[in-house]
């Protein structure tokens, strides 16, 4: 990063000022600056905020003032699907979404949270470097341009009742999420009865027991309670939650090119942050339910099991069309 020193620009301009004949006054104001208008569901006082904030400074810094992001969150601008609805209208200019917001975008992205696929961050980081140029592509064809990935933690099974394999969940109420096909074809292939609500419908749904399994990272059962109706989770994940934060191919190509790499720059560095706090938080929220009481199941004993209802989610997104046999192949070898 390269950053000009106060006293340097000051002498720059001291320096523009004493050119002999330069009639005063007649400076040339500076140019306005493009403002983007990014949005996210995240609390105003959350990890993802804070650094929402800090690449915000370091932007406008890096751009001597010409592009500066202007931040709303705590889902002021209405949920990930009215975020990229927002985007669309022109309302917004970018957003940072989960994968709810990037299959709007491009519905064959789901392919990276296929039920069993990429379950740890490795395969993930291999499977995104190697397919770059495909995926840019999708989300391009969709009108934005990707600033940078970021991810959400790993996605377990949590329910009410014991369970060991799918077959204790056969027949439980599971929360499938509103919009979120993986999350439907996942809950149907443990054989649990699919509840479509949205993450604020959860809480209730176990209160009033219409829900007893829910797929979710520890971070998202600790930050919502819900682990305080929830009795067990499983030690490994089935997925690994994937967002990202895109701008529109509009705002993105107003942008003067040194800009747009600045912006690219920066939000990739930003992202790098933020992966590195998410890891930390979802490994501290997993322990921190196992210390208040959440029972451990550990699915390596019925591992065949977890892994055929696995598969069976994945037969059922490419058989709805939500992605391609062949996209889901490559995914799978590019992340080996």
């Amino acid at each position: 990063m390269h950053h000009r020193k106060f006293p340097l620009i000051l002498a720059l301009t001291v320096a523009v000022l004493a050119v002999p004949g330069r009639p005063a006054g007649s400076q040339a104001p500076a140019p306005k600056a493009t403002v983007i208008r990014i949005a996210s569901l995240a609390p105003p006082g959350s990890s993802f905020v804070k650094v929402l904030k800090a690449w915000s400074r370091t932007l406008e810094k890096e751009t001597e003032g010409r592009v500066q992001l202007r931040v709303f969150s705590g889902g002021s601008e209405g949920s990930d699907r009215d975020l990229v609805k927002r985007i669309k209208a022109g309302k917004l200019d970018a957003a940072g979404v989960a994968t709810t917001g990037l299959s709007m975008v491009a519905p064959e992205l789901q392919v990276l949270t296929a039920p069993g696929l990429l379950t740890d961050d490795a395969q993930l980081d291999r499977a995104r470097e190697k397919l770059d140029a495909q995926l840019q592509k999708l989300i391009e064809d969709g009108g934005f341009k990707l600033l940078a990935w970021g991810d959400g933690g790993k996605n377990r099974v949590f329910s009410s009742t014991e369970f060991k394999s799918p077959a204790d969940l056969a027949g439980k109420s599971g929360w499938a999420g509103k919009d979120n096909a993986v999350s439907l074809a996942y809950t149907k292939a443990l054989g649990a009865n699919p509840v479509k609500v949205g993450a604020a419908g959860v809480f209730p749904g176990l209160k009033d027991g219409k829900l007893e399994v829910v797929p979710a990272s520890a971070m998202a059962a600790v930050a919502f309670q819900w682990y305080t109706k929830l009795n067990y989770m499983s030690s490994s994940n089935f997925n690994i939650i994937v967002g990202g934060s895109i701008i529109s191919k509009k705002a993105f190509n107003e942008l003067s090119e040194p800009d747009q790499k600045t912006l690219l720059d920066t939000a990739k560095r930003a992202a790098s942050k933020l992966d590195q706090i998410v890891g930390r938080d979802d490994a501290r929220a997993y322990e921190t339910l196992l210390g208040r009481g959440i029972t451990e199941v550990d699915a390596t004993a019925n591992q065949a099991a977890w892994n055929a209802a696995a598969e069976r989610a994945r037969a059922q997104l490419v058989e709805r069309g939500i992605f391609s046999k062949s996209l889901l192949k490559a995914v799978e070898a590019a992340s080996k």
